[in-house]
C-alpha cells in the first residue's frame, strides 16, 4: 500500500518539516500535529524477496522499489510516500527520532565544513560539487545489556629506597578479584546491508531522550529503510561494541598498583532489552577529482563525518612546521581524516 498524507485544507501532499516536528503543505502552508493526525494501520503482509510495484495516487505514476525501502518520493511528482505496509507487525519500529536539521541547514552547514579543511585540496574546500544529498531514516538496533565480569589479576607494589651505600628495590604481589555488575543502556548498532557501518558508529552520538513512539507521518518526504540484520544477528557486534568502554571501567577499579597482570576476565553480556529504531541521517555525495566521495551527517545534531581527499602539498608544508620536513606520517593523516576533523 502506499500512502500520501493529504492536506485537509487543500489536498496537496503534506511532508514532515523539521524546523515545526509537523507535518505541513507546500501548497498552502498549512500544518498538521503528527500526534492528532490519522494514523495509518496495514496488516498486509510484506513479500520479502521481490521488488514492487506501486501506483502514485497522486498522479498515477508507477513507483518501482527495492525491498529494503520503506519511505521514499515519486519520481514523476515529487511526492513523498510511506510503504506502510512494510513497516508493521516485525517491521514496525518502535521509536524514532525526527530530523531536526533541514535539507538547506545540512547544505549550508556542509560547505562550512569543507571549507574549514586545513590539509584538503583546495578545490575541494569550494564545496561546489555536491551531486545529491538524502534524507535518510536508518534502521537500527538499540540494546539494552547486563554484564557480569568476573576478574582475577595479579597486581604489584614497588618500592625503592637506600641504606647506607645500597639501593633496594621491594615488590609486593597482591591478588585481585574483582566481581561486578554493569549495564548499558541504548546502544545503537545499524541494521542496513547498504550502509558503512565504520560511518554509522562516528555519527553518535543521538540525544535519545529525543526519541518519540514511531508513527509514519515523520518518514514522509525522506527516504527509509527496513533492516536487514536481526537483533540476534548483530547481538556479537554489539558486544565488540561496548568490550573497549567495559576493559576502560574494570581498569578503573584496579587502580594503585605498579602494574597489573590478568589471570582471567570473563564477561558475560546479557541482552535485557532490543528495539528496533530509525534514526535520522544526510547522505551527502560529492564529485571530486573524477571520483564520488560520501559523507554522513547527523540529522539531529549536524555532525558530519566522512574521509575527505588529502592534499599532500599542505600536507607537506603542515609536517615540515613541526617535523623539519619529515613525511613518515602521511598515511597517518590521511587515517585521520577518516573521522569529522577535516
Amino acid at each position: 500500500m502506499l500512502v500520501h498524507y493529504k492536506c485537509p485544507n487543500c489536498g496537496a501532499d503534506m511532508e514532515f518539516d523539521s524546523a515545526s516536528g509537523h507535518l505541513a503543505c507546500d501548497s498552502c502552508g498549512h500544518e498538521e500535529h503528527i500526534e492528532t493526525y490519522d494514523d495509518v494501520n496495514i496488516t498486509q503482509s510484506f513479500e520479502e524477496d521481490e521488488a514492487k510495484e506501486y501506483h502514485c495516487e497522486n498522479c498515477g505514476a508507477i513507483v518501482l522499489t527495492d525491498t529494503d525501502t520503506t519511505a521514499t518520493s515519486c519520481s514523476f511528482c515529487g511526492a513523498g510516500v510511506v510503504l506502510a505496509d512494510r513497516l508493521s507487525g516485525d517491521l514496525a519500529p518502535a521509536k524514532v527520532i525526527p530530523f531536526t536539521i533541514s535539507k538547506e541547514e545540512a547544505m549550508q552547514a556542509f560547505k562550512k565544513w569543507c571549507k574549514n579543511g586545513r590539509l584538503t585540496p583546495k578545490g575541494f574546500m569550494t564545496a561546489d560539487r555536491v551531486k545529491n544529498i538524502t534524507g535518510m531514516y536508518v534502521p537500527f538496533w538499540m540494546y539494552d545489556l547486563d554484564n557480569d565480569v568476573d576478574v582475577k589479576a595479579t597486581g604489584t607494589k614497588v618500592r625503592t629506597y637506600r641504606r647506607g651505600d645500597y639501593r633496594y628495590t621491594e615488590t609486593k604481589y597482591y591478588r585481585v578479584h574483582r566481581d561486578i555488575d554493569i549495564s548499558y543502556l541504548k546502544v545503537p548498532v545499524d541494521a542496513s546491508e547498504k550502509m558503512n557501518d565504520e560511518l554509522m558508529d562516528k555519527l553518535e552520538p543521538y540525544d535519545y531522550n529525543k526519541l518519540e513512539s514511531f508513527k509514519t507521518p515523520y518518514l514522509a518526504g525522506y527516504l527509509a529503510e527496513k533492516y536487514n540484520y536481526t537483533d540476534d544477528e548483530l547481538f556479537d557486534r554489539v558486544k565488540a561494541k561496548i568490550k573497549g568502554f567495559l576493559d576502560t571501567y574494570i581498569a578503573s577499579t584496579i587502580r594503585g598498583y605498579s602494574s597489573v597482570s590478568y589471570q582471567q576476565k570473563n564477561i558475560r553480556t546479557k541482552k535485557a532489552k532490543s528495539y528496533y529504531v530509525l534514526l535520522p541521517v544526510w547522505m551527502v555525495y560529492y564529485d571530486f577529482d573524477q571520483q564520488e566521495h560520501t559523507f554522513a551527517m547527523n540529522g539531529q545534531t549536524g555532525k558530519i563525518v566522512g574521509k575527505p581527499p588529502l592534499s599532500y602539498s599542505k600536507a607537506a608544508l603542515w609536517f615540515s612546521g613541526i617535523a623539519g620536513g619529515s613525511f613518515v606520517l602521511f598515511k597517518t593523516i590521511a587515517i585521520m581524516l577518516g573521522g569529522d576533523i577535516l
